[in-house]
Order: C-alpha cells, then structure tokens, then sequence
C-alpha cells in the first residue's frame, strides 16, 4: 500500500466515485461519470488514477464458508524486535488476508481463513509460531459472521 503521505488529496469528485463504486462495485463508467458529473472516458480516467495510486481497490467479496472456508478467526500476535519484519512475514502467508501494526495487548492482528481446525491449527503451530520474533499468540475463533461493510465513504 502506497505512504499515505505521498497520496494526494482526494477532491469531491474523487471522493463520490469511490462512494458510488462501494455501493455498487459494478458500476459502468457511464453510469459512475453521471452520478458524479462527468463523461464516461473522464470517469474512466479518475476510477483508473485511483487504482493506480492504490487508493482503492475493486474486489469480490465473498462467504469464505460458501467457497470451501469453514474456519474463520483473529488472531493477536506478541512480538519481540521489529513488529513490522513480523508484520511482513506474516503478510506473506496466504491463509492470513489481514494484518495490522497495532499498540496495546498485542503487537499484530492477523485475520485468517482457512479450510477447517485442522489447517488453523497447522498454520498457528507451523507456520505463525515458527516466525522469528513471534513470543505469543492468541486465537479469538469466529463463530458467526454478523456484519461486515466496505461502504464507509471517504468522510
């Protein structure tokens, strides 16, 4: 993900293209270029600028229990040494779809889904414990999904 700092500043338009494309992320470019005033090339434009510059994606989301994911769960993660190298390297798993730096009980927060117990298992005990500077972990299963909402805004 691109330094924040180096982002340039969202105008109002940029700002209602990304508000309109999380409500439908299927939007044609005529239809985003009219709920924001502009042609459907110049819509086209602005929607790709944004992709470019990494300040918004255009994804699938999907029920990870529909598609063969029956274990879902967050897991915090106490480090030792530099939290971001842990950051990366377990960025690096693909069963984890989320990580994040944090301040507090536990150094990273990782999201994963995986297959069932028995993959969650495996990719605590060797893979996630195995990292260098990983001292301690602990998993908060998901029992039930109940809300999960990418339509925000850009406030």
């Amino acid at each position: 993900m691109p330094n924040r700092q180096l982002l340039p500043a969202l105008d109002d338009v940029s700002k209602r293209i990304i508000e309109v494309l999380q409500e439908d992320g299927r939007m044609s470019y005529a239809a985003i270029g009219k709920a924001v005033g502009l042609s459907e090339a110049a819509a086209r434009q602005r929607v790709q600028r944004l992709l470019d510059s990494g300040v918004m994606q255009i994804v699938a989301v999907t029920d990870p229990v529909q598609v063969g994911f029956a274990r879902q769960a967050m897991i915090g993660i106490r480090a030792e040494g530099d939290t971001r190298v842990v950051a990366d390297r377990l960025a690096d798993l693909p069963e984890i779809d989320y990580v994040v730096v944090t301040a507090g009980s536990f150094d990273v927060l990782v999201e994963v889904v995986c297959e069932d117990d028995d993959g969650l298992l495996e990719l605590i005990n060797d893979k996630i414990r195995s990292i260098p500077g990983v001292v301690g972990t602990e998993t908060f299963v998901y029992l039930k999904l109940r809300k999960q909402l990418y339509n925000w805004g850009t406030r």
